[in-house]
């Protein structure tokens, strides 16, 4: 504990103007004037309760929609039943202009409200067990479980009851409202697959083995940017997962830091005391000696929305509702509660991609020939069946970049130019650096920065590969930085023509990443992105791509001087050397010929870039990307 301790005291010299805020106040003042707020206006709303206070309970106060609210519902799990739903939608419809968001916490959020309406909202959604009580700012979030969790043939052990037990520990408890140093995110599954995002929170309970037993290993410290890594304890039963919970939030508590408020999730505290002894002080604060990790069992992909339904355990189906970008309506929301009680069990759930589930249906056929279907497909295209968009700039004032239209927008450009009829890829999209649209997850992440174009900023996104839900998950990393909007759709066009080029009939996106782009360093992939839409703008026709092997051995150098050879050949059908060792030329004396002088009218950019590349003399040589990048600018 002493190690912790310094660490604290180290950090504690100054608190952050937040930690100020939440000293003025109890919270539940703020939340006890709703109806005198609601009575007197906007104007009569205390600044510090606009600002941070209502937060508290879920109420958010947006300047990107000038004296209308937001309201954030805290859905456990993702479970919600057709009375909840028609009482949700019908509060969106009546005061909130017919408009929700769907999120990627398995939540959803009614925008557009006045302040004279929220009591009233908020009182009709108590009456069916919905409410919004810390669900903003310093408080646990939504707790996120498998959305099939008892009913999917992959669940080994149901965690609702169980997820319900964790909330109860500081749900509406005074002792826990507004008084941990950031948001705390908690996920549990025990489940074979990863439909929750399971290692991407703070807390995260997975489904393990040990000694022949199932059980959860523990992962803590997982953020956007970051996923959570193993605490190296088995947790063998229920009350062990509570004491566990109990135990790391309660040093987080108390040691979790409170100065530089960027710097005050768990993952900090992790980072600077090390894993073992957070593990350490888990079993002391527990008071149990808890085992060391079993085998991690949560290992599958999430592949329901590709099949549009999946089994349950009870012979009916699951039948998904692809909602692109998690923009939802009222009117649809009482129409899935509807189509719940007449097809359906009652029960929806929402998942982590912004979309949800209708369980217990049986006759699934007449289920989808509902009016509801031709809006919300079952079964989208491969660019929509895993799109996530964060809110944007219409909703968020962190946004940078609208993303919700965005991101549609680019699925309904590839699906016109790249049409796939199988495949799989997952578009993730955050407006922001904060990532709530986990973009680093994806096989194709989008992160909204500012760019510029001929002098001028306008909104644009850095573009990463590689993010993994599967096998305790994998950030992805970044090939394109600062890639204008007006451009990003070509950019990743001369992605997905090479995925559908080199795909085999049952490769996802995650499958061509692995066996094909791995090899290349990202600096390479991203030039090759832009290369691509180069030359389609230009009307230039040469199959030049991607091959599906090569020994460049992730070196620039190397990976240059074979663009420059293999478009070199593409273009004049002539070798520009005579003798190749390996990545250069053998015969030193000789000359590169000019391909100008081999093909009639060949674009002067190209011309460039491949003398550059290509330069007789080896000293004079482009060895990195960003030499030639300026020569391919759209």
């Amino acid at each position: 504990m002493e190690i912790l301790e310094k660490a604290y005291e180290a950090r504690s010299k100054k608190i952050n103007k937040i930690e100020k805020v939440k000293e003025l106040k109890n919270p539940q003042v703020a939340f006890d004037k709703l109806d005198e707020y609601a009575k007197n206006g906007y104007d009569s709303i205390a600044d510090e309760d606009k600002k941070y206070f209502l937060k508290c309970f879920g109420i958010y106060d947006r300047v990107a929609t000038p004296q209308k609210f937001m309201i954030k519902l805290r859905i456990p799990g993702g479970y919600l039943n057709s009375t909840q739903a028609r009482v949700i939608g019908e509060c969106a419809k009546e005061f909130g202009e017919d408009y929700i968001d769907l999120t990627t916490r398995a939540q959803c959020e009614l925008r557009y409200l006045d302040i004279k309406n929220i009591p009233t909202i908020l009182k009709r959604l108590k009456e069916v067990g919905v409410d919004s009580y810390q669900t903003g700012v310093d408080n646990f979030r939504n707790i996120m479980t498998d959305p099939l969790d008892a009913s999917g043939f992959d669940n080994v052990l149901p965690s609702y009851e169980l997820l319900l037990k964790l909330q109860k520990t500081f749900l509406y408890n005074p002792e826990w409202i507004s008084t941990l140093p950031r948001k705390f995110n908690t996920s549990i599954s025990g489940s074979f697959t990863n439909r929750c995002n399971v290692f991407g929170h703070d807390c995260c309970f997975v489904l393990a083995q040990k000694d022949g037993s199932f059980g959860y290993n523990l992962y803590l410290g997982g953020k956007v940017g970051k996923i959570a890594k193993s605490a190296d304890i088995f947790l063998a039963n229920d009350d062990e997962v509570v004491k566990a919970f109990e135990s790391i939030t309660q040093i987080f508590k108390k040691f979790g830091f409170r100065d530089n408020r960027n710097k005050n999730r768990l993952y900090f505290l992790v980072d600077a005391v090390n894993m073992s002894e957070i593990s350490k002080a888990v079993r002391k604060y527990a008071g149990v000696d808890f085992a060391s990790a079993g085998e991690t069992m949560t290992k599958m992909d999430y592949n329901d929305p590709d099949h549009g339904k999946v089994q349950l355990r009870d012979g009916s189906f699951g039948v998904h509702v692809v909602v692109p970008s998690g923009v939802f309506s009222g009117s649809s929301m009482i129409e899935v509660a509807t189509l719940g009680q007449k097809y359906g069990n009652q029960e929806l759930r929402f998942d982590m991609e912004q979309s949800l589930y209708i369980l217990g249906v049986k006759d699934v056929i007449s289920l989808l020939e509902e009016e509801l279907f031709k809006k919300y497909k079952s079964v989208n295209t491969p660019y929509f069946n895993h799109l996530i968009a964060c809110a944007g700039t219409t909703h968020c004032p962190f946004g940078v970049i609208e993303n919700k239209q965005d991101a549609i927008n680019m699925a309904e450009y590839l699906d016109k130019k790249v049409p796939l009829e199988k495949g799989r890829v997952r578009m993730y999209w955050s407006a922001c650096v904060k990532g709530c649209g986990i973009h680093g997850l994806g096989d194709i992440g989008f992160e909204g920065c500012k760019s510029k174009v001929n002098g001028q900023t306008e909104g644009g996104v850095n573009i990463s590969l590689g993010g993994r839900l599967i096998s305790e998950g994998v950030e992805g990393y970044t090939v394109l930085k600062s890639a204008p909007l007006r451009y990003a759709h070509l950019f990743v066009e001369s992605l997905m023509l090479e995925y559908k080029k080199h795909k085999k009939d049952s490769d996802n996106f995650e499958d061509f990443h692995s066996r094909i782009l791995e090899q290349y360093t990202s600096a390479f992939i991203g030039f090759m992105m832009k290369l691509g839409a180069y030359l389609r703008k230009n009307n230039i026709e040469v199959d030049f791509g991607f091959n599906a092997k090569t020994n460049t051995g992730k070196n620039e150098e190397f990976e240059l001087f074979e663009i420059g050879r293999r478009l070199y050949y593409a273009l004049s059908k002539k070798e520009a050397y005579s003798v190749y060792d390996r990545f250069t030329n053998v015969l030193k004396k000789e000359k590169l010929q000019d391909i100008r002088a081999l093909v009639e009218g060949i674009d002067e950019n190209l011309a460039q870039m491949l003398e550059k590349i290509l330069d007789s003399k080896e000293q004079n040589r482009a060895v990195v990307f960003s030499e030639i990048e300026s020569l391919i600018s759209l």
